[in-house]
């Protein structure tokens, strides 16, 4: 199987990478630059909140971010309103001039959950403001269809709560948004590990988008490398298709003498 050929298609956006990184909560730009080469994302989120974009020495996030080499997301990360949201999705489109964005409407500070009724009226808002939107949801399979059939072009189901390094939680729910799914499911939260997103993927979903994951990790480098190979495990094994899991054991050899010649 050629990965050149298997791409990611979001609109009028094409990636061969499959793993989307944020760019938050890295101790350093320069450890963030090194996590995101080893991870061999396309595709960077960059929350469009102004206190996130500078560091301690007010070092701008877009002088380390090659936009030659990434396409930036905006995010609406920390929004809990659906005025707030669609005010900061515009304000990424005017500060990055990129007309696609990650959608976040929280309920709450304590648990970072989304809002599902917020959500549906900014993804529906700005649908028809002419965004490209790619949508973070909780994993209810109902809301995950309502999401798509006001427009969204992309649904992102958590995995688990944001930053909780979980994993995937409830892959039944997950299995159920992806049978009804129309548009790219990117698994979007909660994930701690390798083998975290190698289930998400073995799973069916089009990608995974993580960010503590990453830059918490002891090495964010190495964990941002293995991220990347998970990915391509993931992907390879769900296209691979596996065998069918049995109660009883099966032989893997001839269970009597054959002859061949």
């Amino acid at each position: 199987m050629n990965n050149q050929n298997d791409k990611l298609i979001l609109g009028e956006y094409q990636f061969h990478s499959r793993l989307f990184v944020g760019t938050g909560k890295y101790t350093t730009f320069e450890i963030m630059q090194q996590a995101l080469d080893a991870s061999g994302c396309q595709v960077v989120t960059v929350a469009v909140r102004r206190e996130r974009l500078y560091d301690d020495r007010q070092r701008n996030i877009l002088d380390f971010l090659d936009r030659d080499k990434y396409t930036l997301l905006p995010n609406t990360a920390g929004c809990f309103s659906p005025d707030d949201a669609i005010r900061v999705a515009r304000l990424g489109r005017e500060l990055l001039e990129l007309d696609w964005v990650k959608l976040e409407v929280l309920a709450d500070k304590k648990t970072l959950l989304p809002d599902p009724i917020g959500t549906l009226q900014a993804t529906e808002a700005l649908v028809k403001e002419g965004f490209t939107v790619l949508v973070y949801t909780n994993d209810d399979p109902v809301m995950a269809r309502k999401l798509q059939d006001a427009g969204a072009t992309s649904v992102m189901p958590a995995a688990a709560p944001i930053g909780s390094g979980q994993g995937v939680l409830n892959a039944n729910n997950i299995r159920i948004i992806l049978e009804n799914a129309s548009v790219p499911i990117i698994v979007d939260a909660g994930v701690g590990t390798a083998s975290d997103v190698t289930v998400a993927m073995e799973l069916g979903a089009e990608g995974v988008l993580l960010n503590t994951g990453v830059a918490g990790a002891k090495d964010p480098v190495k964990m941002a490398r293995a991220m990347k190979l998970a990915i391509e495990a993931g992907r390879l094994a769900y296209r691979a298709g596996r065998i069918p899991k049995k109660l009883y054991a099966t032989a893997s050899s001839p269970t009597q003498d054959t002859i061949t010649g």
